[in-house]
């Protein structure tokens, strides 16, 4: 019998460890706050209580106005905060606003609250900045999270997390609706562009980043706001790829995979939650008092309050059918674990919570309990003291120090997926086609959450910012690049057109990918690129000039047929504002690429294996068998590994093992390179994955220099989720691979 070392005793265990699962120490001034929460509390009554926790977008307290946007109906706004104490409002209200309409709006908002209600108790205004202050227009908006994810660069993801609070707070909004921690092991999904990809390890560490970054050590500061993890928990992983539909996950798969972002994120400090839209196993969690209040709250220790998405109480009964009505919803979701209702249109959710609490059927002690956690935030964020907007912080906005910082996370997420024959880069005195339906429009670079929900909305895009057409043009010259708008995405227009063309140049390029798209609108029934897309590459194949992919899209769409067409493919991801520049600086070797996949591309539209699978999904008749696999990228330079060595052989509970490898640039072009170190547990009670991301580094490697990289493995970095449900780790050998390289790394039996 083989001795199994549990990681944690039971009623403290913690799904990546002891060590990993030490909570985040008390912030300076929380007894001050915890007083002012007590003293706050004995005054209200069950209605203000019970309108802090509903939350109403925008649009209800709204009109049009002459400009288009909608502006706000004083008499709904006074009537939703004084006469139904609403503590929270949401959304833009359409479209992106400038930063002082947002200011305005806010600080009506906030004299409304403050001086015509009883306790004076602020709004909490939330909004989803996805990838920057996405509804601020002029605001630096970043790629989206999976080509963050690319870029393999955590100090970055920090730069990036920190201008898009600065940006969002500058404005008079201090909550972000991010960052989205799912994992996209689902490659049909519509909302894969949101997550940091396919694996826990990376998607924990760049959300634990980016909510540092956002949050910092006070959130007072008029540059930090509050963050919300989200969509807790399994929301990626539909049987159907469509968005808000079931998805079914083995316990043991839960906590080795999906959990291990969200506990990264509480220990981090996230002090906000929103709630998974669909269900578990037959459970909608919003109803699920196991995953809302035994595991979020009792194992990992999560401190802050809990938010529905959008209206998806009032769907436990209209669209799950586990509640009979409205009331029985109501009651449901509050006593599982959900502290603020995104009602979002009415005030139904008052109403009917009212109704429960004064019947008997929620305590009031629950009641106490939402409402302290969501005033401690109110109170963490200054908006007692500070509840309006500061016009002196508008300069903040849309900085170039900013801009150039969303250059660099483009640039450094494309991932050059083949380059045969030293296609790439290009030379800047070739003639180029440029064709393909993202070649030539802004939307498609950021895709959905940019200025309006769905993103697609082209006219209000900033003019001045690049297509990749137009930063092609402008890196080598207008006479030198010819341009036809040969498909849409799903039509086509004129391919002869873009053959004919292809006679006169030395290199074609093909932007293809997807339009923008969020969240159920971007439900797709066949992972497969589209075919007129895919015929426009085969027949510009057939005239010989060498192709130049380039995918611009929000999820791994299916290429096989067209890969041997192109000699060099690269993917943009979706890479923001600045994308187009950064593909046109990649493409003539301005920049070398340095972005690795963060999922695992499919070969074939069923193909849906991700890199840290069974050891019999490549055994025998079963090929593991991707178009590309996850962690891979190449460059315009060789980069060579070599003395991968560890300080230790053997490893005992308490122990850290360095480990430590060299990089060296055989090349004469200077590289950043993302090295990643891989994990495998030889054999094991659990069949163990084939291996699995432990250790990412992004270093620079000058041109003919070697660098040295170490990392540090832990006791816990050993541990699987057993039979039991458990972490533990268990004697025997363990291998740790670096590129090609790999050396043993033994746990004695009985060790102590």
């Amino acid at each position: 019998m083989r001795a199994l070392w549990l990681l944690c005793v039971a009623g403290s265990m913690s799904v990546l460890g002891c060590s990993s699962a030490e909570k985040v120490s008390p912030k300076k001034g929380d007894a001050l706050i915890e007083a002012k929460v007590r003293q706050l509390m004995a005054k209200m009554t069950l209605e203000e209580k019970v309108g802090q926790m509903t939350q109403i977008t925008l649009e209800t307290f709204a009109k049009s106005g002459q400009d288009g946007y909608l502006v706000l109906d004083p008499g709904k706004l006074r009537d939703g905060i004084v006469n139904h104490h609403i503590g929270s409002i949401l959304n833009c209200g359409g479209q992106a606003r400038t930063p002082e309409n947002w200011q305005e709006m806010i600080a009506q908002m906030q004299d409304i609250a403050t001086k015509e209600t009883r306790l004076g108790i602020p709004i909490l205004y939330g909004i989803d900045s996805i990838h920057g202050a996405n509804y601020v227009l002029g605001a630096t908006i970043f790629p989206q999270n999976i080509a963050m994810a690319a870029t393999g660069n955590v100090v970055l993801m920090e730069k990036v997390g920190e201008i898009a609070a600065m940006e969002t707070r500058a404005v008079g909004i201090p909550w972000n609706f991010n960052p989205v921690l799912d994992l996209a092991r689902q490659p049909m999904w519509p909302r894969v562009f949101e997550t940091f990809g396919e694996d826990a390890y990376l998607a924990s560490v760049m959300g634990a980043a980016y909510i540092r970054a956002q949050q910092g050590d006070d959130l007072t500061r008029s540059d930090k706001v509050a963050t919300c993890m989200k969509h807790y928990l399994g929301y990626s992983v539909p049987r159907s790829g469509r968005d808000r539909t079931p998805a079914y996950i083995p316990d043991r798969e839960l906590r080795q995979h999906f959990l291990k972002p969200f506990e990264s994120a509480v220990r981090a400090g996230t002090v906000t939650c929103m709630v998974n839209s669909s269900e578990i196993n037959g459970v909608p969690v919003h109803s699920s008092k196991f995953h809302l209040t035994d595991l979020l709250r009792g194992e990992l220790g999560f401190e802050g309050f809990v938010v529905s998405d959008w209206a998806d109480i009032e769907n436990l009964y209209t669209r799950e059918k586990v509640a009979k009505d409205r009331r029985e919803a109501v009651q449901m979701a509050v006593m599982a674990g959900v502290d603020m209702s995104m009602v979002p249109y009415d005030y139904s959710f008052y109403d009917t919570l009212l109704e429960l609490v004064r019947d008997g059927e929620v305590p009031m002690s629950r009641i106490d309990r939402a409402v302290a956690d969501i005033l401690r935030v109110k109170f963490r964020l200054g908006l007692f003291e500070k509840p309006y907007p500061n016009k002196n912080l508008l300069g903040n906005i849309g900085l170039e120090a900013s801009r150039k910082v969303n250059l660099q996370a483009a640039q450094e997420a494309i991932t050059l997926l083949k380059n045969e024959q030293k296609t790439l880069p290009l030379a800047k005195s070739a003639r180029v086609l440029v064709t393909g339906p993202t070649a030539n429009l802004l939307s498609v670079l950021n895709s959905g959450w940019t200025l309006t929900w769905q993103g697609n909305n082209e006219a209000l895009y900033p003019q001045e910012k690049y297509t990749i057409l137009e930063a092609i043009r402008a890196k080598i010259g207008d006479d030198r690049v010819s341009h036809v708008d040969a498909v849409t995405f799903d039509e086509e227009k004129d391919i002869g057109g873009a053959v004919a063309a292809a006679q006169n140049v030395d290199a074609i390029v093909a932007c293809i990918g997807e339009p923008a798209y969020c969240e159920t609108p971007g439900n797709i029934d066949d992972l497969t690129m589209s075919e007129p897309q895919l015929k426009l590459v085969e027949d510009l194949a057939k005239t010989g000039k060498p192709i130049v992919l380039v995918l611009v899209e929000g999820r791994p769409r299916v290429i096989r047929t067209i890969v041997d067409d192109a000699r060099a493919i690269l993917t943009a991801y979706c890479p923001g504002m600045e994308g187009g520049q950064a593909v046109a600086d990649v493409l003539f070797g301005d920049v070398n690429p340095s972005g690795r996949l963060p999922y695992t591309y499919p070969r074939f539209a069923g193909g849906f294996t991700t890199y840290d699978h069974k050891p019999s999904e490549e055994t025998g008749e079963n090929k593991f068998n991707p178009q590309w696999p996850f962690g891979h990228g190449l460059s315009y330079t060789s980069l060579v590994y070599r003395a991968l060595q560890t300080d230790r052989s053997e490893i005992r509970p308490g122990d850290t093992v360095a480990v430590t490898v060299e990089v060296t640039n055989t090349g004469d072009i200077a590289a950043k390179e993302t090295v990643q170190l891989y994990l495998s547990d030889l054999v094991a009670s659990v069949t163990p994955a084939v291996r699995q991301l432990k250790r990412f580094q992004k270093v620079d490697v000058p041109a003919g220099q070697t660098r040295t990289v170490r990392f540090e493995l832990g006791w816990d970095d050993l541990a699987f989720i057993g039979r039991d449900n458990v972490p533990v780790v268990e004697p025997g050998q363990f291998k740790i691979s670096v590129g090609e390289l790999s050396v043993l790394l033994t746990v004695p039996e009985f060790a102590k």
